[in-house]
């Protein structure tokens, strides 16, 4: 399983938006069976110059999980917008999905 820690960086204006968008996402990929049980932690964060960006960590079920989801209308319906309402800045993308194995230190 692995765990995405996915940033979007949110155009002035469109939060509330993109907000709607994000209260749908993980129920989607929910009732799809494309994650696991533990819901999604959303965070927001404004940055020095009042730009929001919001994080939403949450666990894949299976290793093909976000090629199903690529796929699937449903949540095309949700990931297309999204995008919509996300601006690249600061030399980063508008939004980033890098994955992450939870291990404990220690042990192998």
């Amino acid at each position: 399983m692995r765990t995405v820690h996915a940033t979007y960086r949110v155009k002035s204006g469109s939060e509330a938006a993109f907000e709607e968008l994000l209260e749908k996402h993980w129920p989607t990929l929910s009732r799809l069976s494309l994650v696991t049980e533990e819901p999604a932690q959303c965070y927001r964060q404004k940055d020095e110059q009042g730009r929001t960006s919001f994080v939403e960590v949450f666990t894949w079920r299976e290793a093909d999980s976000p090629g199903v989801a690529h796929n699937h209308p449903e949540v095309s319906a949700i990931w297309e917008p999204m995008g919509a309402l996300c601006e690249a800045r600061d030399g980063r993308e508008s939004m980033e999905f890098p994955h992450f194995e939870r291990f404990t230190p220690g042990q192998a």
